[in-house]
């Protein structure tokens, strides 16, 4: 096991869904974002096993999320891009995992895979923050953070919405839900590996109504999804 890495434990991760704290003044990326990205990556390894399973590219909504080719980025990397640049709260991390979630519930012929996992993810999130922070960064922005073109993101927010019936509500109880199943992962095995620099992150700081300092992301990704 790598040494740098130890455990985090199922009252931690959930402290840090319920911080709405300044993300200005984390050195570290949320404890979320972690969790996350496992998950994904589960799934993503399950559906491509299946050779059953693939994505309706007949339904034109559902396609506009396909990449012509795999970005060459972890989902913990490109996770981590959008928290150093766009930094949204924890809580839209897990709200974007909702709607992810809502969206293969709802579209039956939608499959979470590599090559469209990435553009889920950056739309996902946008329209959780959107739904959850009282400020938020302009489409434009989230573009930037994620490799694609304003329009292209334009196009896939409106493709998002559609899919999802606009219904994008997150009531209490089902946040609560989807947090106790982050929470059973976490402690599924006696806990889940994340490095040790996050052992000493404690939250749970009041609100604070700072504008965060606009980022300009690296072009490293543009155009690639």
């Amino acid at each position: 096991m790598n040494s740098n890495f130890t455990t985090m434990s199922p009252r931690t991760l959930r402290s840090d869904l319920y911080s709405f704290t300044n993300q200005e003044k984390r050195t570290v990326p949320p404890l979320v974002i972690s969790v996350l990205a496992s998950l994904l990556d589960r799934t993503i390894s399950r559906n491509e096993r299946d050779i059953a399973i693939k994505c309706d590219l007949k339904d034109e909504r559902i396609a506009a999320f396909e990449s012509c080719k795999v970005l060459d980025m972890s989902l913990q990397a490109f996770l981590e891009r959008v928290f150093r640049y766009a930094r949204v709260t924890p809580p839209v991390y897990l709200v974007a995992y909702v709607y992810m979630d809502r969206l293969c519930q709802f579209n039956q012929g939608l499959q979470i895979v590599s090559t469209n996992v990435h553009r889920l993810l950056v739309t996902s999130i946008m329209v959780a923050s959107k739904f959850v922070e009282d400020l938020n960064y302009c489409n434009s922005y989230f573009a930037k953070v994620g490799g694609l073109s304003t329009e292209e993101l334009n196009s896939l927010e409106l493709n998002f919405l559609f899919l999802m019936g606009f219904r994008l509500n997150v009531s209490p109880s089902v946040f609560e839900s989807y947090c106790s199943h982050l929470e059973r992962e976490v402690s599924f095995g006696g806990g889940y590996q994340i490095e040790r620099c996050l052992r000493n992150y404690m939250c749970g700081v009041e609100i604070e109504s700072k504008e965060p300092e606009r980022r300009e992301p690296k072009n490293q990704l543009t155009r690639v999804l």
